[in-house]
């Protein structure tokens, strides 16, 4: 059984405009769709829902060294069925980036035989040998490796779980596409990365994203702009805007204790500032970002344009930072770029 042939191999043969980035906009049926008001179940919605199309466990960090240079990890495990009674097939992705390189891997694997999925409690998701685990959603540890490059980190949660839109009920279109949403944006990280030029001690903070659906894209939506921050106020702020179509702006603007205050439309102000051209394609890579509601005016800036995840179904995933009414650190991720 070629995994990689398979997988995902309904949206394979489907142009990607034509239904979203990756697919992510072809229709979901026969599968379960999110409805309104929604109510989570932990520690067991850590885990798979196998009644939905696409599922993922997303985790970004932003690092430093002890002399202030910035690096970005990614790890992320995604989930897909390819028909309602069909096989669960899985994907993980490796991102490591420095301010002169980008590093970055990717594996498949099918479901049933133990070579990947996720436990939630105690909780683990892996695929072959790379593995987000700990004894809880709180305390994990984090490793993996290419052949070039290794990290290996522990993070801890200093927050709550925080729920996207409307209680985690995350809308992505005005034709009502939506997923369930939410986030672990509180952890504190310290590790090691494994560099060809020898082992960095960092440490920074973390960001996990869980978010699972059958259809969360329009069919003419292309993809998306997202953004995850860590402000140097104590809050945390997430925000995408969504590509083609009517287009779709949202923003989560966190407090230090977790309160959340969701926006939507023109309360959130995305714009490209700058362009890099990244493996033949133009990407913005700096972007002025603004919440006026919450006094937020930010300039922010790529650690390395060149941080291009030449996966199965390629995108623009790396460490960021800003300046403005604020500092902060963070990531950004770009789909749909051809």
């Amino acid at each position: 059984m070629n995994v990689r042939i398979i997988l995902f191999g309904l949206l394979i043969a489907m142009p990607v405009h034509a239904q979203g980035f990756a697919g992510l906009g072809q229709g979901g049926d026969g599968f379960a769709l999110p409805t309104p008001d929604p109510s989570f179940d932990f520690p067991a919605d850590h885990g798979p829902h196998p009644d939905y199309r696409i599922e993922w466990w997303y985790l970004t960090a932003a690092l430093q060294d002890e002399a202030g240079t910035s690096y970005g990890v990614q790890y992320t495990l995604f989930r897909s069925a390819l028909t309602p009674e069909g096989p669960q097939v899985w994907m993980g992705h490796f991102g490591l980036t420095t301010p002169e390189e980008h590093y970055s891997g990717e594996r498949f694997a099918r479901g049933g035989v133990g070579q990947a999925g996720v436990t939630p409690d105690p909780f683990a998701a892996w695929i072959d040998d790379w593995r987000l685990a700990g004894p809880t959603f709180d305390d994990l540890t984090l490793r993996a490796a290419t052949s070039e490059a290794a990290y290996d980190l522990t993070l801890t949660a200093e927050g709550p779980l925080v729920f996207h839109g409307d209680g985690g009920f995350s809308i992505k279109s005005s034709a009502g596409q939506a997923s369930y949403y939410y986030s672990q944006p509180f952890y504190t990280v310290t590790g090691t990365l494994d560099l060809p030029d020898g082992p960095v001690q960092v440490s920074g903070k973390g960001w996990l994203d869980r978010e699972w659906s059958s259809q969360p894209l329009e069919g003419d939506q292309e993809g998306w702009d997202w953004f995850s921050l860590h402000l140097d106020d104590g809050t945390r702020l997430m925000a995408f805007a969504l590509r083609g179509g009517e287009g779709f702006h949202y923003a989560s603007h966190i407090a230090p204790d977790g309160t959340l205050t969701p926006y939507y439309g023109d309360a959130l102000d995305l714009a490209p500032l700058r362009t890099a051209s990244v493996e033949g394609r133009d990407v913005p890579v700096d972007w002025r970002l603004a919440l006026p509601a919450q006094d937020i005016d930010l300039t922010v800036r790529a650690v390395n344009d060149d941080s291009w995840q030449g996966t199965l179904f390629p995108y623009w995933e790396g460490p960021v930072t800003a300046t403005g009414t604020h500092a902060a650190t963070g990531f950004l991720e770009m789909t749909g770029y051809e």
